[in-house]
């Protein structure tokens, strides 16, 4: 019986790690294919527009290559020059920078306020925080927002846009900002205290060039956001093309002067639209990713 298990175990032991291993192949098979369908669905909006931006009107609608038979360049000067896209850019690029510098100041001081200093009402602000987060600007907002802006005479400035936008954006980014205020450790006001600083001066010299991580995924975030707004601007600029920003001024790509609907310049400025962005990000990834991973495991 012995010598007749000792048979047996052996292959019974093989037969387990050979069925572990299938499974854990299997595994890594579902798990790859489940990325591979993500990354397709991500990337599969970006080269339709890429390649329909270099086809003629008539390809891109007739047929169903996906790659085009003559490579259009000229598509992309026709639509810089007839969308105005200088004007276009420098109104995204105001709008985007602004908000984003804004945003960094306000919500980087409100972080370390409510991170540093307890006051009465501080719970409750840190709830409507929270609470507001989850809100966003929508249909039933544009009417009095823009009704505020009237009333205060902002309604046909860029302004008008950049302080809805803050506005409305203030509650994530505080909250995050304010989780990597806590991982400052204490210790370092004390010793700025002692050196002299005040509560500003703690807040400039100290807190600030150790948040760099979190302010390079909130500037991200909100350069990103604001570039890609598409209805506030077209509420407020809608009487006043010379205000429209690039996702706006795109849309006007699609109509020529005979009533023909002309996609492949829609495309082509909607991928200028897109450069910028994707400039911002390759100049800012280190700093990005370096925030996500740190905001993961502080607390």
């Amino acid at each position: 019986m012995n010598s007749i298990s000792s048979r047996v175990n052996p292959a019974g032991g093989m037969g387990a790690k050979s069925s572990v291993r299938l499974a854990s192949m299997i595994g890594w098979v579902i798990v790859w294919l489940f990325l591979l369908v993500i990354v397709f669905s991500i990337l599969y909006p970006v080269l339709f527009t890429l390649f329909g931006s270099l086809k003629t009107n008539s390809e891109l609608l007739g047929s169903t290559n996906m790659i085009p038979k003559a490579w259009q360049w000229p598509n992309y000067i026709e639509a810089w020059k007839k969308a105005n896209f200088a004007l276009y850019t420098w109104n995204s690029l105001f709008i985007s920078v602004i908000s984003t510098v804004m945003n960094l100041i306000i919500c980087s001081m409100g972080a370390y306020a409510l991170a540093r200093r307890n006051f009465p009402g501080r719970g409750t602000i840190m709830f409507v925080l929270a609470a507001t987060m989850f809100i966003t600007i929508g249909a039933i907002t544009y009417r009095p927002l823009y009704d505020m802006m009237k009333t205060v005479h902002m309604h046909k400035s860029l302004w008008s846009i950049i302080l809805i936008f803050i506005g409305t954006h203030l509650s994530f980014y505080i909250f995050l900002l304010e989780r990597f205020v806590k991982a400052v450790p204490k210790d370092l006001d004390e010793a700025a205290t002692i050196d002299g600083c005040g509560f500003f001066g703690i807040y400039w010299r100290v807190i600030l060039p150790l948040l760099g991580p979190g302010l390079g995924v909130v500037g991200l975030f909100t350069f990103r956001d604001a570039w890609n707004q598409y209805i506030l601007p077209l509420i407020f600029t809608m009487t006043n093309p010379s205000l429209r920003p690039l996702t706006v001024g795109v849309i006007s790509l699609k109509y020529s002067t005979n009533a023909a609907a002309e996609w492949h310049l829609m495309l082509a400025g909607s991928m200028l639209s897109i450069l910028p962005i994707l400039v911002v990000y390759f100049m800012t990834n280190k700093s990005f990713i370096g925030g996500i991973t740190s905001g993961s495991v502080k607390g």
